[in-house]
């Protein structure tokens, strides 16, 4: 290697300290804070998946590392709770988050013919990384954690396009084929055997507005999804007074703001219409939601 490549590795470096530098310290404290709950959700998965990760220690030495990792986050997260009730509280959680995704892999293998084994949905399934990480957030989220539930949850997002807040309560084999454009919005719950297809949204009709004029934050705002219910793909199904009922088919594309008995199919239909085919009536149709 000739002195060319050294002396560029410097300058690089140096001009990166510098702007290092113009950071504030809050920012430096974010991007730092950002990496380390990464790094504590990829723990804490290869804790309850040893056989797919390439460190070899112990599952206890990986649990004692995240720990560590968990310790620091707290400490820069203002109003966090003690390191002791938290962790003991995940520990405590850890056997029935890891027999929820036992049920989870399971409803993807059994619903998805292009599931060859169990082996490929835990490394191939975008979805059961985002469920995996949720679970884990959602029980953080229990405990009152601030800010970390959410940057786990986000940085699911950002590798698999899929988007579960953490507070949201969904049940037992939980399966989202594809997944690409889900979101899932925190007061949402779930029942069990639920399948949603890529770009399904469950989230707010509207936001209530107090007297000062700002959002009320707390109450009710997503919908509440019974067991055994198949949701198609840009099904769109908003408001916190929305229910869908047990074994429910909604249908793609559907755009639901209001309660949908158990047992019913909701299919989206185009409007009948003498009107001319026009650009604007391919690109926007007007759908009639119908019950069958």
């Amino acid at each position: 290697m000739d002195q060319t490549l050294p002396i560029l590795t410097r300058q690089t470096a140096r001009a990166l300290e510098r702007l290092d530098a113009s950071f504030d310290g809050e920012a430096r404290s974010a991007a730092g804070l950002r990496l380390q709950a990464e790094r504590f959700t990829d723990l804490m998965i290869d804790a309850l998946f040893p056989r797919f990760s390439f460190d070899r220690t112990s599952r206890e030495s990986r649990l004692l590392q995240a720990a560590g990792v968990l310790e620091d986050c707290l400490a820069h997260i203002p109003d966090s709770p003690p390191l002791e009730a938290v962790f003991a509280a995940l520990l405590q959680s850890l056997p029935e988050v890891r027999r929820q995704l036992q049920t989870d892999l399971i409803a993807a293998y059994q619903g998805d013919p292009a599931a060859k084994s169990l082996d490929e949905v835990i490394l191939c399934y975008p979805a059961f990384t985002a469920i995996s990480t949720y679970r884990l957030a959602h029980i953080l989220y229990r405990e009152n954690v601030p800010l970390l539930p959410r940057m786990m949850t986000e940085y699911a997002h950002r590798l698999t396009g899929i988007d579960i807040h953490p507070g949201a309560v969904i049940g037992d084999s939980f399966f989202i084929d594809h997944g690409t454009g889900v979101v899932i919005g925190e007061t949402t719950t779930i029942g069990c055997s639920v399948k949603l297809y890529q770009h399904v949204t469950l989230g707010a009709k509207s936001f209530e507005v107090g007297e000062d004029g700002t959002l009320v934050k707390g109450i009710k705002r997503h919908p509440d999804i019974g067991d055994r219910v198949i949701i198609y793909s840009g099904a769109t199904i908003l408001g916190g007074e929305t229910q869908i009922g047990n074994d429910c088919i909604i249908g793609g594309s559907v755009w639901l703001t209001h309660s949908v008995p158990a047992g019913k199919m909701v299919l989206a239909r185009a409007a009948v219409t003498d009107a001319p085919l026009t650009k604007e009536l391919v690109t926007n149709p007007v759908l009639d939601c119908s019950m069958l």
